[in-house]
């Protein structure tokens, strides 16, 4: 398992990716890798979601830094200095609800599965597209984006937020994700 314990050892003033003092090139770098066999998917990052209704239950896998999902701190993820990655797994019939980064750029590369992603303007304006296996789309910030799934099995996606600690996005007004308290994590 990597171990990434050094990080913590730097300052709040030096970047994650500075090599730690008396560190070899191999201690350094293994401090810079995320593997697959070390992660698991998180189904509780959005649990709250899910609680308030089923449809909502998807599961994020973190490598660098820890998203915008409102997870604090995951310390088995290569620290962020410019933006975050992860993926997200959502089940056949789940939707990841509309919501807004009002500070980042959000880019999803759909891996596998079949996604129709609505993009919505505070104004109203709509935008929808079907994303298929190996897809991108860049969602400006500003913009309310929601991912549904609309195939017949599991869609995963790599996620990328353009923040090292993305603001946590917030729902629309009139959605009843709006009026629930998330806990801290």
């Amino acid at each position: 398992m990597t171990d990434l314990s050094q990080q913590q050892q730097l300052s709040a003033d030096t970047p994650s990716w500075t090599r730690p003092e008396g560190a070899s090139l191999e201690q350094w770098m293994n401090t810079r890798i995320a593997r697959y066999s070390t992660r698991k998917y998180d189904w509780d990052a959005l649990k709250f979601q899910a609680d308030f209704d089923p449809k909502f239950r998807r599961a994020q896998m973190r490598y660098v830094g820890t998203g915008g999902t409102g997870v604090s701190a995951d310390v088995n993820t290569v620290p962020s200095e410019n933006f975050t990655f992860s993926t997200m797994v959502i089940p056949a019939g789940h939707e990841g609800p509309p919501h807004i980064h009002v500070d980042v750029e959000e880019v999803f590369f759909l891996m596998r599965g079949k996604l129709k992603v609505v993009i919505t303007t505070p104004e109203g304006e709509r935008y929808e597209t079907i994303m298929t296996d190996r897809d991108l789309i860049s969602v400006p910030p500003g913009v309310y984006r929601e991912e549904i799934n609309i195939g017949d099995e599991d869609a995963l996606m790599c996620v990328m937020l353009g923040a090292k600690k993305p603001i946590t996005p917030t729902y629309p007004e009139d959605h009843p994700l709006a009026k629930i308290k998330r806990e801290k994590k």
